[in-house]
């Protein structure tokens, strides 16, 4: 996500309880990928485990900007 539709996003949020609630699922999978990827090596398991999480990020981002645009105008 771009800087302003972040900061968007973090402006709706504190009005806003799904806007809120999709912005921090976001970030909860953010990190949890993120901690995924630094390992070196990982499992067949760990794989199929990331390539899941990271489309469910994409989703709930997918969810949140189009959120964010019916919300804007």
């Amino acid at each position: 996500m771009q800087a302003d539709e972040i900061k968007k996003i973090e402006e709706l949020a504190q009005t806003d309880s799904q806007v809120k609630e999709l912005y921090e699922k976001h970030l909860e999978l953010k990190k949890v990928i993120q901690k995924l990827e630094e390992r070196p090596f990982h499992t067949p398991a760990e794989e199929v485990e990331l390539k899941t999480l990271k489309k469910e990020k994409l989703e709930v981002k997918t969810n949140l900007l189009s959120l964010l645009e019916s919300k804007t105008k």
